[in-house]
């Protein structure tokens, strides 16, 4: 795959391998430690330069580490005159901070829309946004794909008991993810003639 480079941040190594060798290529050399004062250091250890850059990275775990590793990351990159940078972030930080719910309360996740942007991403790629309104935030291209196939076949692989299951949302704004698989559940019951009862869907 020509002038592509698929980097790793610290987030999700073993997932970036997995891809890397799904896709035929070598993980780009980057080097990523922090100093004695905790600032976060990148080197990006080969060439960049005109190629198609593809950083993978998380908001989960250390979310605020792994967030400024990323935006320091995307920005050697740019700046080593790579054409382009996608950062693909599995889970978005700062997801449900997405409205002004009380007074004087920041819209955190259009905060880090911004920061993306100022660092240099030119695409954003995520999954599951926790509201699709999170899309207008970016000045630049976002992918919000759905990991609800997925879903659906590790249930039916693990889950024994799978067609009495109950899908339970933890918020509102999960609700409309979980009803979207009950409904996807009633549609694959009565397309295979399954008499019973579908997956259930709630909110807590």
């Amino acid at each position: 795959m020509p002038n592509v480079v698929l980097f790793s941040s610290s987030s999700h190594q073993d997932l970036s391998q997995r891809v890397a060798d799904q896709l035929g290529l070598e993980l780009g050399k980057v080097v990523t430690k922090k100093f004695s004062n905790q600032e976060t250091s990148v080197e990006i250890s080969e060439s960049v330069r005109g190629e198609d850059v593809y950083i993978i990275q998380s908001g989960c775990g250390e979310i605020n580490d792994n967030l400024m590793e990323l935006l320091v990351m995307i920005n050697a990159c740019k700046i080593a005159s790579s054409s382009r940078v996608t950062a693909i972030i599995l889970c978005f930080p700062y997801a449900r901070q997405d409205k002004k719910d009380k007074s004087r309360a920041p819209i955190s996740a259009k905060l880090v829309a911004n920061m993306l942007w100022v660092a240099g991403a030119d695409h954003i790629i995520t999954m599951d946004l926790h509201a699709s309104q999170i899309q207008g935030f970016f000045d630049t291209p976002v992918e919000n794909l759905y990991a609800e196939p997925a879903v659906l076949q590790r249930i039916r692989e693990n889950v024994a008991e799978w067609r009495n299951c109950i899908i339970v949302s933890p918020d509102a704004g999960g609700a409309k993810r979980v009803t979207s698989i009950a409904d996807s559940w009633v549609f694959f019951l009565f397309s295979n003639q399954v008499s019973n009862k579908p997956l259930l869907s709630c909110s807590i």
